[in-house]
């Protein structure tokens, strides 16, 4: 099995002069997952090369097991310093797709015609897809081949209203997640802040927050495995 892991190249926090990116736990716990799996996994990212790692997802706080064993892990730091660019894969290369969170997808992967043509495509292939935190944001311009809004009438979560509200970063984020896919027609339902909750509709996976990604990776691989194997 293949499986594409798209990450962000997106490194600033708005206008507060911080850094973001990719959330560590939520490529570190799905990337485990997948490659314990025997699972071939594939990273990629709209610059190509080593994406940002938001700050915070390192401090001491927010490390777990997994994080700290990707950054042990010479092969996996190996991958993320040469992402393939996000324009030079094609999703019907791949059995699944994982879009890990953090904050900088919400600048960059949301708005990328790439990754929205890679997106709809997935839907469209039936290839199962799992997004999570604020991931699920990116599919806000994604659109089904008759034009409606791709999550319309779908079942998902994603990084609520109140856990950016605790994260301080409600008027810095150019939208919120949950108010968007709401906004596009989404089924939205989630649990207590930070409590792991994934939701799957059909062949699309999503989680809620950083504790739902291996949860989610791990209902990606049971979907992948069940259709595709």
């Amino acid at each position: 099995m293949k499986v594409l892991i798209a990450l962000t190249s997106h490194d600033e926090l708005g206008d507060t002069g911080r850094k973001t990116g990719f959330w560590l736990e939520e490529l570190a716990a799905p990337y485990y997952h997948f490659r314990d799996a025997g699972w071939q996994t594939t990273l990629a990212s709209p610059k190509g090369g080593r994406p940002p790692l938001d700050p915070k997802s390192n401090e001491p706080q927010f490390q777990t097991d997994q994080t700290r064993r990707f950054e042990a892990d010479a092969r996996a730091e190996a991958q993320l310093d040469t992402t393939v660019r996000l324009d030079a894969v094609n999703a019907d290369d791949f059995d699944a797709v994982f879009y890990p969170g953090g904050h900088g997808p919400l600048w960059d992967l949301a708005e990328d015609p790439t990754s929205i043509a890679l997106i709809e495509r997935a839907v469209e292939s039936g290839t199962p897809m799992a997004l999570v935190c604020h991931a699920p944001g990116a599919m806000r311009h994604c659109r089904t081949p008759d034009g409606t809004p791709l999550v319309a009438g779908r079942r998902v979560t994603g990084f609520t209203d109140s856990e950016e509200e605790v994260m301080g970063l409600t008027k810095v984020v150019p939208f919120l997640v949950e108010d968007e896919l709401i906004a596009k027609g989404a089924d939205f339902s989630k649990a207590g802040d930070f409590d792991p909750y994934v939701v799957t509709d059909g062949l699309l996976v999503t989680g809620q927050n950083p504790a739902s990604s291996g949860p989610a990776a791990l209902g990606l691989i049971a979907l992948a495995e069940k259709t595709r194997g």
